[in-house]
């Protein structure tokens, strides 16, 4: 079980003050620990990657799933207490790096064959997404604790789409597994969380990525405006073109940004190509 008192104790030892501005809020519920692990369903030859592993309650749990498991931590004091606490530990690796600069293949990850289970600092969830789906090596598959406003918009359908979940939903499929408490975590953040998986495919669709999201750039641009004006200013293409297009498509030609679904916005860049 975890100790809330032993890990104010251990903060206290290393002088470890969880940072606000590094996302450091200390997961100490055992049931949502236990969840968690239950959710990766871990295989002993599976590697696993932990992002901001904190006091270690998680990381616990991991190492005795996994034959492997690599953790990133940025905070010095807490590596140096990791580094005692799992000093005998010789399937955990411990990475002093920032995550979003690691050069990941120079820790031994491959391309879809390792796993991210992580209580994500929420200040990075969004470059840190966007870094793991669109770089290789690329994971299997994450398990991540986000806010729990960032998971409903990873997972929102059609009519509450934004970058975050095209972008999410085009490389991945993502679904809420379960929503945690503020109250779980010490210090308590202003928000409650929720753990989400989202599977990487491996085949993607033939269009361009980098059209695609340059595309949905434009889309997205003023979420106010009717889609036609903001591409139309964005492609330097009259109004009443990108309109046709539109209902080309079957699409209403007053649609936001927003109602689009990703194979929508997969045949729009396929029509709009020679305007690029």
């Amino acid at each position: 079980m975890v100790d809330l008192n032993k890990i104010k104790e251990v903060c206290a030892k290393y002088g470890i003050t969880p940072s606000k501005s590094k996302g450091q809020n200390f997961l100490f519920d055992q049931n949502i620990i236990n969840k968690i692990i239950t959710s990766a369903n871990i295989k002993k030859e599976e590697t696993v990657l932990e992002v901001g592993p904190g006091v270690g309650v998680l990381t616990g749990e991991l190492v005795k799933k996994s034959n492997k498991v690599i953790a990133v931590e940025i905070d010095k004091r807490i590596l140096d207490f990791l580094r005692v606490e799992f000093l005998d530990q010789k399937n955990l690796e411990l990475v002093d790096n920032d995550v979003l600069r690691l050069d990941r293949a120079s820790i031994g990850l491959k391309n879809f064959k390792y796993k991210i289970v992580a209580n994500l600092p929420y200040n990075i969830t969004s470059k840190f997404l966007r870094l793991f789906l669109e770089q290789e090596p690329k994971p299997s598959e994450m398990i991540l604790m986000v806010q729990k406003e960032v998971a409903q918009r990873i997972v929102a359908k059609v009519g509450d789409m934004s970058l975050l979940s095209l972008s999410c939903q085009f490389y991945g499929d993502p679904e809420i597994l379960f929503l945690v408490t503020r109250n779980s975590f010490w210090p308590v953040p202003d928000v409650d969380s929720a753990v989400i998986r989202l599977k990487l495919k491996q085949k993607l669709s033939n269009i361009s990525e980098k059209r695609l999201f340059q595309i949905a750039h434009m889309g997205f641009s003023s979420k106010r405006k009717q889609m036609h004006n903001n591409l139309s200013a964005g492609l330097k293409v009259p109004n009443d073109e990108i309109k046709k297009i539109l209902v080309s498509l079957g699409f209403d030609e007053k649609i936001r940004a927003q109602d689009l679904g990703v194979d929508d916005w997969i045949r729009l860049v396929d029509k709009l190509g020679p305007h690029l």
